[in-house]
Formats: structure tokens, C-alpha cells, sequence
């Protein structure tokens, strides 16, 4: 389908966290390049951190009313009401903008896009970045036309309707110049794009056991809103000065790229930027992660030695401690592990993406 301006149009839905937006953004940047009269717009959730991210990397944007339908008593119900003011504006928006492909890419906010997309005759192609499918992505497989999976072993849920191609990321992660030896251990800290209530508690409880090591050690902590006063005022209240905080960073790639060790949860998206930056990591998986899929993902690197893994069940202060010691006395280590990761490295992710939404777009211009 070609909008009234002639240019083709697609859309992307989806979103919930940055894990679903960024490899959106990524497969955007490459179709952009591929045709730059194309025009990219993204429908996601009504959460500010959408909206913040979208316009932060100046994209055209269009908030649902709808929330995530887990969840018990008054949260279940009004999500329940909402979903009908998410297909009215679903349609309107698909109606208006008239797109030549809509991907999805998973989160409760593609759900209404993407069935309507189907029923509309729009081609259609969702993306799945976990080893085990989520909810939405699920319900979708018998009416989308093509599925990209992360996983090999993924291509069994999705019919036939499969392609493993991998998780999308941006092309800066792949840019990033190699940390030297010596100097202050980095540590970036990163719960997830709404923080991580365990990690920011596991590092409050583990700072007074850091402390001696103070001079030695820099931190980026991304923090989630909810926690941030809480976090700063415990760096603050052990003395701790070399440390930045915020509820989000933006600039992932830099910090990346300043960072010596990665702290963080095993999102797919999460795993597939430590892969491309090369960046060792210590894992703590999210425990209530569906199909218990952050732990697989975090075997991953495990396997090749280009992470360590601490499960929320073994996490202690004393053990979250004694591993950043660990990392901080032997440094040649953390140049060990990032060489292991080269193995599990694979570019041209998203341009092989895009190639396969031209070729819908292009299957479908020919039945017309």
C-alpha cells in the first residue's frame, strides 16, 4: 500500500520496555538507509518512557490507551475496558496512515495493531527476541505472514511461519572502541529500562562491603524512577562520590563503551548488546521471567565464558561482593571474556530484516 504522498509507509507496534523499542529502532535505521523516501512511524503504549524514547531518537510516534492484560482485580478490569479504545484508535491510525507493512514487535501494544493489520489485508511480521515466545507474539502466529525468532530452537512455535535471523541492534554497539587495562574498574549497572527493584536493593545491601574499594571503582547506575532517591542517598551516604545515577540512560552504546563490566538483568535485547559490544557481564536473570527465559538466555554467554551468573536465589551482599573483588584484582579476565563473546557475535542482523520486509512489501505490490 503507498500513502497519498507515494512513498511507502511502516509501521512498527509494540513496546512496554526499551527491550521491545530498540530493535525496532535498530531494523528502522537500516530501512531508512535502504530507501530514505520511506517513512517509518511506531504505535506503542501510553507509558511516558515510550513517548521520552521515541523522541528522543526523532520518531513519529502514536500512544494506545491500553496496559498489559496480566494482573489481577482493578488492574485486570480496567485493562479489560481499555482494549476497545485501543482497537478504535488502531484502526483509525491504520486506516489514516495506510501502511505497506506493520511489525510487531511483541508487548500487550502490538496485539490490536497487528490483528488488525491481518484483518485489513496489510502484510505482516512480528519479532520475537526471547528463546520461549511471549503472550502476544503467541496469539498473533496463526494470522501474521512471517515471524524473525532470535533462537534456532524458537522456529518450532511459529508454524512454519518462522525465520531465525536474530536480534537487531543498533549499529553504535558494534562501534565501540576496546577498553584498555589499568586504571578504576567501571561498572555499569543497568536494571532494565524501569530499573530493577532486586538489583538496586542487592547494591544498596552490598556498598558497605565496596566501600574500601571506593578509590578504585567508578559507577553508572541506572536506577528506574521509583528508586532513584533511594539509590543516590545510599552512594551518599557511604561516601561513595564516583558514581552517576539516573532513572534511565540514554546513551547506551557510550556508557557501554566506558564501562568495564556490565551489571545487569538477561534480557534478550540486554544479551544481544553485550554480544555486540563484546562487554563481559555479571547476570543476575530476572527470577519471574516467563518460562524462567532469562536464565536460558544468560547460558548463553555463560557457556562460552563471556559472563558469570549469580540466580536471585544464590544472591547474597557477600557474594555480589566477593565477585566484583574477584573482577577487580584479576583485570586481564575481563579482556578474556570479552574475546569469548567474539564467538557469539553475528552482524548484518537487521539488514537481513529489512530485506525481508521489502520482500513483503514487494509480494504483496505483485498480487495487486
Amino acid at each position: 500500500m503507498v500513502n497519498g504522498s507515494g512513498a511507502r509507509r511502516i509501521v512498527f507496534s509494540g513496546g512496554g520496555t526499551a527491550g521491545h523499542i530498540h530493535p525496532a529502532l535498530a531494523v528502522a535505521e537500516v530501512l531508512r538507509e535502504k530507501d530514505p523516501s520511506l517513512e517509518i512511524v511506531f504505535i506503542g503504549g501510553s507509558r511516558t518512557l515510550e513517548k521520552t524514547l521515541m523522541d528522543f531518537h526523532g520518531a513519529r510516534f502514536f500512544p494506545l490507551p491500553i496496559e498489559g492484560l496480566k494482573g489481577r482485580g482493578i488492574k485486570s478490569v480496567r485493562s479489560l475496558a481499555k482494549l476497545p479504545f485501543a482497537f478504535a484508535r488502531s484502526f483509525r491510525l491504520l486506516h489514516r496512515l495506510k501502511p505497506s507493512l506493520s511489525i510487531g514487535m511483541g508487548g500487550y501494544s502490538s496485539g490490536p495493531v497487528m490483528l488488525l493489520s491481518s484483518w485489513l489485508k496489510i502484510p505482516t511480521l512480528i519479532m520475537e527476541q526471547n528463546s520461549i515466545p511471549g503472550f502476544t507474539n503467541r496469539m498473533l502466529i496463526p494470522r501474521v505472514d512471517k515471524a524473525v525468532v532470535s533462537f534456532s530452537s524458537t522456529l518450532s512455535a511459529f508454524k512454519g511461519k518462522g525465520v531465525f535471523i536474530g536480534n537487531p541492534v543498533r549499529k553504535e554497539f558494534y562501534d565501540l572502541s576496546s577498553k584498555q587495562e589499568g586504571g578504576k574498574l567501571t561498572i555499569l549497572l543497568i536494571g532494565g529500562s524501569q530499573g530493577s527493584r532486586f538489583l538496586n536493593n542487592g547494591m544498596i545491601e552490598t556498598l558497605p562491603r565496596l566501600k574500601r574499594h571506593q578509590q578504585d571503582l567508578i559507577f553508572f547506575h541506572q536506577s528506574g524512577e521509583q528508586d532513584l532517591n533511594r539509590v543516590r542517598e545510599a552512594y551518599a551516604s557511604h561516601g561513595i562520590q564516583n558514581v552517576m545515577i539516573k532513572p534511565f540512560f540514554f546513551d547506551m552504546p557510550a556508557l557501554m563503551e566506558k564501562a568495564d563490566l556490565v551489571i545487569c538483568r538477561a534480557g534478550a535485547t540486554t544479551i544481544a548488546e553485550l554480544i555486540a559490544a563484546g562487554k563481559p557481564a555479571l547476570l543476575i536473570p530476572f527470577a519471574g521471567a516467563a518460562d524462567n527465559h532469562q536464565l536460558h538466555n544468560a547460558k548463553e554467554l555463560e557457556k562460552v565464558k563471556g559472563a558469570e551468573i549469580i540466580t536471585e536465589e544464590a544472591f547474597t551482599p557477600d557474594l555480589f561482593a566477593d565477585t566484583i573483588d574477584r573482577f577487580l584484582a584479576n583485570r586481564a579476565r575481563l579482556t578474556v571474556m570479552s574475546q569469548n563473546l567474539s564467538s557469539l557475535k553475528r552482524t548484518g542482523i537487521a539488514e537481513e530484516i529489512a530485506d525481508l520486509c521489502f520482500a513483503l512489501m514487494d509480494k504483496r505490490k505483485r498480487r495487486m
